[in-house]
């Protein structure tokens, strides 16, 4: 069988891609690792239209249950190894070795987080270990918390949090904080934000959820403890990218250079969507609404061809 369009990746930009697709009668198909990708993590999502309040899995079973109802195939626990043009049809492959043919593509594979090897990071991973301020900041109201990372994203979550949290700790490895100075002023004026450099975490501590961390002063040469009830892991993001490098234009990120106005990448008939591409703003309503102009691009591509 032969696809109109395959959408790699299940999470708010592919499962909507896939509700706009089969509105055009596109025969489509979702391949994805995991339904739902990052928007799993989030415990609370409060700036979706339409909707006050909800949990990223209870947003993320409703875009499902609207794909189903519409008859998108989605296999799960599948992983794409390459993308090849075969004439006028993409093939592409599995790890599994299979074989998947298509007319038109839709990217929709996100980022992954940079995650932290030490102890307590899994075991309080949504027990006050975060990765994402947008999500949780207001769960932190009036409390202590820290952020990993010296970078632009930490700094962005040291002011995420600053609406929220009574003290933020500004956690970095090396001898200075890397992120713009602007950041680093606003960060230094509101007052609640502290910088910690030569420190390294080694250890998050708690009960039932996140009391503390262990970190190693490098100046000093010894161990100390912060008390805080969450911890906002940092240290960078990377695009699901790596089988597509070769094929697709990336930039120096990693990220899919598209087209603003109709999400086609460099190669004709290959689109993407979400975080996984070079747009300003990583958000899921905003990447669902770059799903759906996505797969619009594809339907048209695809009235162009014939």
């Amino acid at each position: 069988m032969i696809y109109d369009v395959v959408i790699i990746g299940g999470a708010s930009a592919g499962l909507t891609a896939a509700i706009y697709a089969a509105r055009k009668k596109l025969n489509a198909l979702i391949l994805a690792r995991q339904i739902g990708g990052q928007s799993l993590l989030a415990e609370r999502i409060d700036n979706f239209p339409g909707i006050e309040s909800i949990s990223g899995k209870d947003l993320i079973d409703n875009m499902r249950r609207q794909v189903e109802k519409y008859g998108v195939p989605a296999r799960e626990d599948t992983e794409v190894e390459s993308i090849k043009k075969k004439g006028e049809i993409f093939l592409i492959k599995l790890r599994k070795r299979e074989n998947i043919e298509a007319k038109t593509i839709i990217i929709a594979t996100g980022k992954s987080y940079r995650n932290l090897d030490i102890p307590g990071v899994k075991e309080f991973k949504n027990k006050g270990v975060s990765f994402c301020t947008t999500c949780d900041a207001p769960f932190f109201e009036g409390k202590n918390v820290v952020v990993i990372g010296g970078g632009n994203s930490a700094l962005n979550a040291a002011l995420d949090l600053v609406k929220y949290a009574n003290k933020i700790y500004v956690l970095a490895r090396g001898p200075k904080i890397k992120g713009d100075e602007l950041l680093q002023e606003k960060a230094k004026q509101s007052g609640k934000v502290e910088f910690l450099v030569n420190a390294e975490l080694k250890e998050i501590e708690g009960s039932a959820f996140v009391e503390k961390i262990i970190y190693k002063d490098k100046e000093e040469g010894k161990e100390k403890e912060l008390e805080v009830a969450g911890v906002f892991i940092n240290i960078g993001w990377m695009p699901a990218t790596g089988f597509l490098r070769g094929l697709l234009n990336l930039n120096d990120a990693g990220e899919i250079i598209i087209n603003p106005r109709t999400n086609e990448t460099s190669v004709p008939g290959i689109f993407a969507a979400g975080d996984v591409t070079d747009i300003k703003y990583k958000q899921c309503v905003i990447a669902a609404g770059e799903g759906a102009k996505a797969a619009l691009s594809a339907a048209n591509y695809l009235v162009a061809s014939n």
